[in-house]
């Protein structure tokens, strides 16, 4: 997808008694919140606020109200609220196409919708930083960054639909904060700098203040185009397991260290989503330059950010059952390295038979 950015749009100037009427999605959750606080404060905006964009059905829109001719901004998180999506089993796409029948019967000229830079897909010859040119290469697996990819594409042809409209492309890395870290971002986070065996890859993670204020710049400035968003730098993974209080790396054979990864992925807190596993394997770095040059920047670093979102460690929150479970898979995993020890060790054993007997 390509999003033209020649053309910035900007708020209309208009008296105290026309304001600019902006309609927000997602509007009850921790970023939502943050988002239309930042509106209501500015006397310039009418917020109108929609918890999760469709109705309970998930077919429509539900903005009927008659007092509403025009709505100037849209801004759609729900697409990037992947807890709520989840418990609902809905695609990150559900209710895009209504959102924007509706912008176009309204008449808005500007959308702001919440990606995510999980579109770029974690390879391993990604390069670093992932800039708003890369091309979209959504892990094939992760359900969720291909439906992100097809909310971009969705909004796009919505753009290109008439020249008088505009639309900004927000991808923001793993964003948290005390309130308002996802399931999502904690299983990223847990599994960040906890593989046994292999390498850690570096880490991005954006605190929620921040991301509002990301979203609040769009709708203000009305910018065209995509824009990463992004602390500056990144965490190197072996900061991420002393953040997280992990023990110093123990090297295990590699079959040994697949099945340990194994379950530590089963247990960690939360739902996890099919086709994560690549995020915490190859890096997905992006650069924050573009959104910067248009005035943002960020309040909170990577490591401030990553200590608030998970200040509660996940073992804590287990339920009695997954604890059981956990404490089931830790018996199982030790029987497994038992029995591969002791296969090496007999295999060892009798080569050097052979060998002794070959020489006598």
């Amino acid at each position: 997808m390509t999003i033209s950015e020649t053309r910035h749009g900007t708020l209309p100037d208009r008296s105290s008694n026309d304001l600019v009427t902006v309609l927000v999605t997602g509007a009850s959750w921790p970023l939502g919140r943050r988002v239309v606080e930042h509106l209501r404060a500015d006397d310039r905006y009418s917020v109108v606020e929609i918890e999760r964009g469709v109705r309970p059905d998930g077919t429509a829109i539900d903005v009927d109200r008659a007092d509403l001719p025009c709505i100037d901004l849209v801004i759609h998180l729900v697409p990037g609220d992947h807890d709520t999506l989840a418990a609902r089993g809905r695609s990150a796409a559900v209710g895009t196409p209504e959102l924007l029948a509706e912008a176009t019967r309204r008449h808005t000229k500007h959308l702001v919708v919440l990606s995510s830079a999980m579109v770029y897909g974690a390879w391993p010859d990604n390069p670093v930083p992932l800039t708003e040119d890369v091309a979209l290469r959504p892990d094939f697996g992760f359900a969720f960054a291909r439906q992100l990819a097809t909310v971009e594409q969705l909004v796009d042809d919505w753009r290109l639909a008439s020249p008088e409209r505009t639309v900004t492309v927000l991808r923001p890395v793993p964003a948290m904060a005390a309130d308002g870290t996802s399931s999502l971002v904690r299983a990223l986070a847990a599994g960040m700098g906890g593989r046994l065996g292999e390498d850690d890859v570096p880490a991005q993670f954006l605190h929620l203040d921040d991301l509002a204020s990301a979203v609040v710049l769009a709708a203000d400035r009305r910018l065209s185009g995509i824009y990463n968003v992004a602390p500056d730098g990144h965490v190197p993974g072996s900061r991420v397991r002393s953040l997280w209080g992990m023990a110093p790396r123990l090297r295990l054979p590699d079959r040994v260290g697949e099945v340990v990864a194994d379950l530590r992925w089963r247990f960690q807190r939360g739902p996890i989503p099919p086709g994560l596993r690549p995020y915490v394997r190859s890096p997905w770095l992006v650069s924050n330059g573009k959104l910067r040059a248009e005035g943002w920047s960020p309040t909170v670093t990577n490591e401030q950010s990553f200590v608030e979102g998970t200040e509660t460690k996940w073992w804590t929150m287990l339920t009695p059952k997954r604890k059981q479970e956990l404490a089931l898979g830790v018996m199982i995993a030790a029987v497994v390295m038992t029995v591969i020890t002791g296969i090496d060790y007999l295999r060892r054993a009798y080569a050097i038979s052979r060998s002794a007997s070959h020489d006598s």
